[in-house]
């Protein structure tokens, strides 16, 4: 840049002012619109798509454009004959030129969907989109029997390095040494583990231990995958609670068990599967949670210029860290906004320290840096503050969530030492180096929304179980104790299933 003339200098910078955004004038016909909520075989709890704001020249704005949102979904079914219930807010800014448009279908149509999509009144790309039938709603049980086509559908990934880390371990399953060890290991009275069963896609199971009362998040997911694609035979264990369980290394003797968690440690052997909070983020959006992996995309605060410049952190204090974490804020209030919202570990501390206000999630982005500490494991916000568009300073843990294994520190987050000893230093860091903090930060973000888009979950999902039952050695069967979990009962919604029905054609 040094060698540009100053008045090029000065077109330049104007030019890249317009591509962001500022003042340029939206371009119904040449804007952009894709994603899996145009696809009728993309069964999701929530349909999803997205639209790229485009000036009259053909360049992507960067940047919301002027005055008020002018987009605007209509979602309807083709037939006049066929009536269904709809849900389609308003689009969501994301705040860089693009924009999340979600639906929730409560009804499936057998004929199709007729998706409009206007700017100031004027058709964008190709609008109208016409989704043929039948399209399914997320309670409809109709799975497609080819799970390979399910998953080019969804166009799942190939790999998932952490399911190809997490599998190493064993190449074999051995079902009659897990059904002798783990109850005995593992199902005591303060256990919190769940014995699964999958036969011809119906879901059995039996809980190990006291608290269990979680099994309605792993329950939901599976019924969830069961709806959509046929699951594989198998048996295994899930385990409920915070911690990892198998610490026994590959050359013990006995070898480690492949027991499921939700969050793993550089210390332990578990088989890693998206959070219960990712997961039921997904299948409630829209419906009895606000604050999930979508709707966070569209609610990310001012604009980065705007973001007051501080370090901010709220939640329980269930770490001690989280507790040293609120003491720096008190000493260093101009760098570091930090507080407890509730005690119960440290209920001796309150009186020292304070007690913050709740807020809601979505103010957190208010400020420009987000600090990220463990909770008793892996703190489970972490995905959501990625897909902020604040700087995530991350304590250095050896706990992870599935999608760990693909970020860089320095590239999508910055690193805290585990005892919070340079935290200070990294605030003054990112406001000395505002530029490079903002594209730690977009870098962070747009990974997290590859990562963590819903679609991508259920493959994990699907990828975890199928690896498992390739190695079982012997038959999975309904154990004694076991119970049917149901699929939800949808009596005021009509679903007919067009793979149960024998007469396709009439359809």
């Amino acid at each position: 840049m040094l060698g540009i003339p100053r008045a090029p200098l000065l077109r330049l910078q104007l030019v890249l002012l317009v591509a962001a955004g500022a003042g340029a004038r939206v371009s119904a016909p040449r804007s952009l619109v894709w994603g899996p909520g145009l696809q009728a075989a993309v069964v999701l709890p929530v349909r999803y798509f997205f639209l790229q704001a485009v000036d009259s020249d053909g360049r992507n704005l960067t940047s919301s454009p002027p005055g008020q949102t002018q987009f605007k979904v209509v979602v309807k079914s083709l037939s006049p004959k066929e009536s269904a219930r709809i849900y389609v807010p308003k689009p969501l800014d994301r705040n860089d030129g693009t924009f999340l448009v979600r639906y929730r279908m409560h009804e499936t149509v057998h004929e199709g969907l007729k998706v409009e999509v206007l700017y100031g009144g004027e058709h964008v790309a190709q609008s109208p989109y016409i989704l043929k039938g039948p399209v399914y709603h997320e309670y409809c049980d109709c799975p497609e029997e080819d799970p390979q086509a399910w998953q080019e559908t969804l166009s799942c990934p190939d790999t998932e390095p952490q399911i190809e880390q997490d599998f190493t371990a064993f190449p074999s399953i051995n079902l009659q040494q897990m059904l002798k060890e783990i109850p005995k290991r593992f199902g005591d009275e303060r256990g919190a583990v769940v014995h699964y069963t999958i036969v011809n896609n119906h879901i059995h199971r039996r809980s190990l231990g006291k608290y269990t009362d979680f099994k309605m998040f792993s329950d939901e997911i599976l019924l969830s995958l069961a709806r959509k694609v046929t699951l594989p035979d198998l048996e295994f264990y899930i385990n409920l609670g915070d911690w990892p369980l198998e610490h026994r290394k590959v050359n013990d003797t006995p070898g480690p068990i492949p027991i499921i968690s939700w969050c793993g440690s550089l210390d332990s052997r578990d088989i890693i599967l998206p959070t219960y909070d990712v997961t039921h983020s997904i299948l409630e959006a829209m419906r009895g949670v606000t604050n999930d992996l979508l709707s966070v995309q569209g609610n990310t605060g001012p604009s980065w210029i705007n973001k007051t410049e501080k370090a901010f952190f709220r939640g329980r204090d269930s770490r001690e860290e989280r507790l040293q974490l609120v003491q720096l804020s008190k000493e260093n209030p101009q760098l570091l906004d930090a507080g407890i919202t509730g005690y119960f570990f440290f209920q001796e501390k309150e009186k020292e320290l304070g007690k913050a206000k709740l807020m809601g999630f979505f103010d957190f982005f208010k400020y420009k840096y987000q600090v990220n500490v463990d909770g008793t494991v892996a703190a489970y916000r972490f995905p959501y503050l990625m897909l902020g568009d604040s700087l995530v300073l991350k304590q250095e843990s050896p706990y992870y969530e599935h999608f760990y294994v693909a970020l860089r520190p320095w590239k999508h987050y910055v690193p805290v030492r585990r005892n919070l000893s340079d935290l200070l230093e990294k605030v003054r860091w990112a406001k000395e180096n505002d530029d490079e903090a903002k594209k730690i930060a977009k870098e962070g973000q747009l990974t997290a929304r590859d990562l963590l888009q819903p679609p991508r979950l259920f493959c994990y999902y699907y990828r975890v179980l199928q690896k498992y039952a390739e190695r079982q050695t012997s038959k999975p069967m309904i154990r004694d104790g076991m119970e049917l979990v149901p699929q939800p009962e949808d009596a005021t919604s009509f679903c007919r299933c067009h793979r149960k029905t024998p007469g396709k054609e009439e359809l």
